[in-house]
């Protein structure tokens, strides 16, 4: 049994965290601090299998008991908890030793799937990192040839620091082909860090992915470390690229070739050890020919390129992508699992799916919610669907 220390003085949150961590597996024995101080204590006297920490606390902060932890028992791992706008300090305390950090509120697969791979990890054995690389946390599910090529690909690329270019429309789970190579690469223990260009204003993006320096520009009222230095020694992947700024993609494209990066505001390199996988639903060599991408960083980007089929060119999948989701979705909303008939599975194979897997998960959830019975009918999908 995993004994797992929570030093948190928000009781909400670490019931959050223990509710959920239960959920996964019930033989997790907790204990509990309420500030820096009563942690230590707690190390003090219990033997631990993991520690999961907040930053910000009474008495004694974080990176306070995380350099107690790092002296008096280096061997337990020591996931921290980082409020927002503490960035900065959670590099810091991966630099110190913390085994990785989660950003509150929890993103709760990224909680598991840190919290298993610090268990895992834990053990030093080949065995126990085999079975993080086959976690199911971002399991691609498929055994069409086309998945199929692009499962070969995910295990040819991962064994590389090689740069991918993963490229396919939105919602057919680019983002599961990024986290695949990272789990399954050497990288795998070290943090993996998302960014969604598109969802980050223009003005913004340099200052997120590179940081800046207090007085950079108005609002910078101290110094913000970026998304590269959180991933350094791991992974970064630039979600939807095609919507990043020219002046932003300059100076990736500097960080690709120089390996160095600068905060906004500043003159100063710092050296970082990054992978780089991007994704993007848009054809970049359409968008270098309207000057909206650069030609160098597309070539730099693109060493290996995984093109990930829509789900109208898969739709053998269908069938188990279904069983998947109903499993899935009667686990996260708590419901009893229900089965589908065939001629319902049937009918949603014929159906045209311009939103790809997100709209056929969302599809599932909603008949898993409203259809009455415990086996889903074809008259459900012709009622609930919202597909002709």
């Amino acid at each position: 049994m995993s004994k797992i220390l929570i030093i948190e003085d928000e009781e909400s949150i670490r019931r959050v965290l223990k509710k959920v961590l239960i959920e996964e597996d019930n033989k997790y024995q907790f204990i509990e601090a309420s500030d820096g101080v009563q942690g230590i204590e707690k190390i003090k006297s219990n033997k631990l299998n993991l520690i999961l920490c907040d930053i910000k606390m009474p008495k004694k902060d974080g990176i306070e008991v995380l350099q107690f932890i790092i002296k008096e028992c280096p061997e337990v791992p020591t996931i921290m908890i980082s409020g927002h706008g503490d960035l900065e300090t959670a590099v810091e305390s991966m630099r110190l030793g913390a085994f990785d950090y989660i950003s509150k509120p929890p993103d709760l697969n990224r909680l598991l799937n840190s919290v298993r791979s610090a268990l895992k990890n834990n053990d030093f054995t080949k065995k126990s990192r085999s079975n993080l690389k086959k976690s199911k946390e971002f399991e691609i599910i498929g055994d069409s040839n086309e998945i199929q090529d692009v499962k070969n690909l995910i295990q040819k690329v991962s064994l590389t620091n090689a740069k991918v270019l993963i490229q396919g429309p939105n919602g057919s789970g680019k983002e599961l082909v990024a986290h695949q190579i990272h789990l399954n690469s050497s990288r795998n223990d070290a943090p993996f860090i998302e960014v969604n260009c598109a969802a980050i204003p223009s003005e913004l993006i340099e200052s997120e992915l590179f940081g800046h320096i207090k007085g950079a520009f108005t609002s910078a009222v101290k110094d913000k470390a970026g998304k590269f230095e959180a991933a350094n020694g791991g992974t970064i992947f630039l979600d939807e690229i095609g919507d990043m700024s020219l002046s932003a993609q300059s100076k990736v494209l500097r960080v690709l070739q120089e390996h160095k990066i600068q905060r906004v505001g500043s003159e100063k390199d710092l050296i970082v050890d990054v992978r780089v996988i991007a994704a993007t639903n848009k054809n970049l060599r359409n968008e270098i020919s309207l000057n909206n991408f650069r030609e160098d960083l597309y070539h730099r980007l693109a060493v290996i390129e995984i093109n990930v089929p829509s789900l109208n060119n898969r739709k053998s999948d269908i069938p188990a992508l279904i069983q998947h989701f109903l499993k899935d979705i009667s686990k996260e909303n708590q419901l009893t699992l229900k089965n589908i008939e065939n001629k319902a599975v049937l009918e949603l194979q014929k159906y045209d799916w311009s939103g790809n897997v997100r709209e056929l998960r969302n599809v599932i959830e909603r008949l898993s919610i409203l259809s009455d019975n415990s086996v889903i009918m074809l008259e459900d999908i012709i009622k609930y669907s919202n597909k002709k």
